[in-house]
């Protein structure tokens, strides 16, 4: 193997990759923010804010999975220079992700009883049941907002993205720190000021994000004369041809991740504070693997579009393995830093909180342990999945994640957390366990698929 041809595309990937990361740390940000300002109130307050976001999440999964169709068509259409077949997956694309923004906030506010099913603890619900309800409708802008950027990420244009979220963690910064503990002229609302900074943050980041792409001179013509005329039931059943499967995709992995965050709810609040930190700081360095995963998804299409399938091979390999070294500088961070990095989520000078805090705080530093490896496998699967998608193959790998995680990851996690004393950490090693099944099958597909490719084009 010629290890050159692979690192010479690395500096293609990042300069791609680091808005896109950029914006995917800023949308995480936003749920830290919270988590932050939301300990400081106390641990009641976080676990009732985890609650809430992981019914959001769940929704959240779906949406974004939808919207991630967009990218492989106009990255495809871009590369084979067809202006109308653009024009038309973004009208397509932008109608559905509307619609599915709205579907999905009605879902999330019925499944509110679910938290009574779960035994989660009365205080707890209580606090997140209004906070859901501001949660859930930011959920509108956030995905209307994804049709916008997936458009752009198809064609490259990778920064703009990245520009809207810094604005939006800007005003959701201010508008929350006013919001939770009252300051200047904004009443005192706790963790519902929270959840109103979030919704207003979003709608601020979707008017953004139009703004800027409509005074491109480029994507001008995009934005002009849109009519439902135009609307093909054709394009809608492509688009949601590839997108249910990718919602699924992702849906599988959130629902475990939430799952991890039920389990650790049943076994107490301290478990379920310190799934959340230790679930935050791992989020955040997984957007680094999610950021190359779209990079993944734009080039692996380009290629497609220009049917080069040996460059494409090259192209996708090169970022699998500047995933894997990225995620295993992480992973080194983690264990280095375990026993300090969850002092950042808690306040331990509320005297009246020491005990929680310092039980949170030794369970954290324990997960993180297990997230130092499990990242790893997560970098590697997503990229992977990314490329597969932009292959426009997504059938199949619904099924593989699906395995990954509910026939081999869920069970481990619920017998070692409800049955043994690992507890937490027991939760987190079958999460370990779904991550490393899902990256290996996935890139078991992805070389069986791009072996016949090549195979079938010789060039």
């Amino acid at each position: 193997m010629n290890f050159s041809q692979y690192t010479k595309e690395f500096r293609y990937n990042l300069h791609l990759a680091y808005p896109v990361i950029l914006g995917m740390l800023g949308h995480t940000l936003i749920g830290i923010v919270d988590n932050i300002m939301v300990g400081k109130l106390g641990s009641t307050e976080l676990a009732a804010v985890s609650l809430g976001n992981s019914m959001v999440f769940i929704a959240m999964s779906l949406g974004i999975g939808f919207s991630t169709a967009l990218t492989p068509i106009v990255g495809e259409a871009d590369a084979e220079k067809d202006n109308d077949k653009i024009r038309s997956a973004f009208h397509h694309g932008l109608l559905l992700c509307t619609i599915l923004g709205f579907a999905l906030f009605g879902l999330v506010v019925l499944a509110k009883p679910i938290m009574e099913l779960l035994h989660q603890p009365e205080e707890v619900i209580s606090l997140a049941k209004p906070y859901l309800d501001w949660v859930a409708f930011s959920l509108v802008p956030l995905i209307i907002y994804q049709g916008y950027k997936q458009f752009a990420d198809g064609l490259s244009m990778t920064k703009y993205s990245m520009y809207a979220i810094v604005m939006a963690n800007i005003v959701h910064v201010i508008i929350n720190y006013g919001l939770i503990y009252g300051v200047w002229i904004f009443p005192k609302m706790g963790i519902l000021g929270a959840g109103l900074g979030t919704v207003i943050s979003r709608i601020a980041m979707v008017v953004f994000m139009h703004i800027i792409l409509a005074k491109q001179e480029r994507l001008k013509q995009y934005f002009k004369g849109f009519s439902f005329d135009e609307i093909k039931k054709e394009t809608i059943k492509k688009i949601v041809d590839l997108g249910l499967p990718s919602a699924m995709q992702m849906l599988f992995e959130v629902v475990l991740f939430t799952a991890g965050i039920w389990l650790c709810g049943n076994i107490g609040k301290t478990s379920q504070a310190a799934n959340q930190i230790a679930l935050s700081l791992a989020s955040m360095t997984f957007m680094f693997a999610m950021g190359l995963s779209v990079v993944s998804m734009i080039r692996v299409s380009n290629q497609k579009g220009l049917q080069d399938y040996k460059n494409l091979v090259i192209v996708a390999r090169s970022i699998f393995l500047l995933a894997i070294i990225i995620e295993i500088v992480f992973a080194f961070m983690f264990v280095a830093l375990h026993n300090y990095l969850p002092y950042i989520f808690l306040n331990m000078e509320n005297e009246s909180q020491l005990m929680d805090n310092t039980e949170v705080i030794s369970i954290a530093a324990k997960l993180l342990l297990v997230a130092a490896v499990f990242q790893i496998s997560d970098g590697i699967q997503v990229v992977v999945l990314g490329a597969l998608r932009g292959l426009q193959d997504v059938k199949i790998p619904m099924y593989i994640t699906f395995v990954a995680y509910w026939v081999i990851g869920f069970p481990i996690s619920y017998y070692l957390g409800e049955y043994t004393e690992l507890k937490a950490v027991g939760v987190w090693i079958g999460l370990l366990a779904g991550l490393t099944a899902a990256a290996l099958f996935l890139y078991i597909r992805f070389h069986y698929l791009t072996k016949k490719l090549v195979a079938e084009n010789p060039m």
